[in-house]
């Protein structure tokens, strides 16, 4: 799943005005998120996962939109897997939670466009990983209700301090 320059350049206009009240400007991009800092961030995450009873995937992508680590929990629909990687994938590419993408599509009008665009997945459930004021990576999550794949990545992104904007 690519962001095209175009693509990305279709959506953001698509929701520059509907976002543009709600957020500041994006954090730039910066050096990719280490292994050990993914590991304590799925393994965080999948606390909260088990401590609900919720079957998930989990997935951290580093600065650049590579996988750097997946994680099924058993019993997970299988579709959930790519579910999660294109939240992350929206949250990188996006630089911000895809919970607003989900509120622009619910608004309608122009942000109802962005379900037209390619690889993009604007449900609740992923976000950037900052640190230090720059997006390392970022994080998804599929498999529950929307606002619980959100719980759980949130708990992700507490294991580094991280903020979720």
């Amino acid at each position: 799943m690519r962001f095209t320059t175009i693509a990305l350049a279709f959506a953001a206009s698509l929701l520059a005005a509907p976002l543009s009240a709600q957020t500041t400007t994006p954090p730039p991009y910066g050096a990719p998120i280490t292994l050990e800092a993914a590991k304590k961030v799925v393994a965080a995450a999948e606390s909260e996962a088990a401590r609900n009873n919720w079957q998930v995937a989990i997935a951290v992508i580093d600065s650049g939109g590579h996988l750097v680590m997946m994680m099924k929990l058993d019993n997970t629909q299988l579709v959930s897997i790519r579910v999660a990687e294109a939240k992350a994938k929206s949250a990188l590419g996006f630089r911000l939670p895809t919970k607003l993408l989900e509120d622009a599509v619910a608004a309608g009008g122009a942000g109802s466009r962005l379900l037209a665009v390619p690889d993009i997945a604007p449900f609740e459930g992923g976000f950037p990983i900052i640190e230090d004021g720059k997006i390392i990576g970022a994080i998804g999550v599929a498999g529950v209700l929307s606002s619980q794949d959100a719980q759980v990545a949130k708990a992700g992104l507490a294991a580094l301090g991280g903020a979720t904007r």
